[in-house]
């Protein structure tokens, strides 16, 4: 049954809560959410048999949480910090984040914004250069989009530096109509990659001392190496390591158990 908490500004964020032991909170990436994306869903299961209470949600703008534009990173953290408090009753305790793709540099700007952030694991967050411009300019772009109820243009936006087989194939696929509908809740994606190019990053990340791991498919984009790799060299406790993994996509069981073997040391 779907469970409900209300963020800061009234917003109700529907979830799905499974499992008993240390919490994790899943946060989805660009195109995801719970009665979109089946994968996660299994994934949330076998890492709720690992002992975990797991708790998977619709972003801000999509599915059972819906909202209007323009939907920020700092509603999002909102949204984030209004979950963890449901989960812990308002006590010092902390939780894991769990960040697929963009919803892992989300979960970067969680913990250095202070939310209480236990361990941190995401699956290749596609950072560009440090100290880049490309992510403001990617923002700003998407930005008028959005601003202009473009969604289609939207999503040709922010799949502009993917492999252009992936738009065609959205575009031709069943799943298109649903992803111009939450296509204006991809601007927290784009603000929070933005993010990670606003400073240097040891700066950025200075607060996050917490055991943190970067996971990468064996088969996959340079970019997503490179950052795992900045990722390790600006903050003290990051490691990464490489999984069976392709084309930006895991495996619900194989991705469960790398996170649980990293929670529990």
């Amino acid at each position: 049954m779907t469970e409900f908490v209300t963020s800061a500004d009234g917003t109700r964020i529907a979830y799905d809560i499974e499992g008993s032991g240390p919490p994790v909170i899943l946060v989805g990436g660009a195109m995801q959410f719970r009665g979109f994306d089946p994968v996660t869903i299994e994934m949330a299961h076998h890492l709720a048999e690992h002992g975990f209470t797991v708790v998977n949600y619709d972003r801000r703008g999509r599915g059972e949480s819906p909202a209007d534009a323009p939907i920020t990173l700092a509603q999002t953290l909102d949204d984030l910090r209004a979950l963890i408090d449901e989960l812990t009753e308002g006590a010092d305790d902390a939780v894991a984040l769990f960040g697929n793709s963009s919803g892992g540099s989300i979960a970067l700007a969680a913990a250095a914004a202070g939310l209480p952030v236990s361990r941190l694991v995401f699956f290749e967050v596609p950072l560009d250069a440090e100290e880049g411009h490309e992510g403001g300019v990617f923002l700003e772009e998407l930005r008028e989009r959005i601003a202009a109820g473009d969604r289609e243009g939207t999503l040709e936006v922010y799949m502009a530096d993917m492999p252009p087989e992936w738009l065609e194939g959205a575009k031709q696929s069943p799943a298109w109509q649903t992803m111009l509908e939450i296509a204006p809740s991809l601007e927290p994606d784009a603000e929070s990659l933005a993010w990670t190019q606003s400073a240097p990053r040891a700066e950025l990340f200075a607060s996050i001392v917490q055991p943190t791991l970067a996971l990468v498919g064996d088969e996959t984009l340079p970019i997503m190496t490179s950052a795992a790799a900045s990722v390790v060299a600006t903050m003290p406790n990051a490691q990464t390591r490489t999984i069976a993994a392709a084309e930006h996509r895991w495996e619900p069981r194989t991705m469960a158990l790398a996170i649980a073997e990293f929670l529990v040391d």
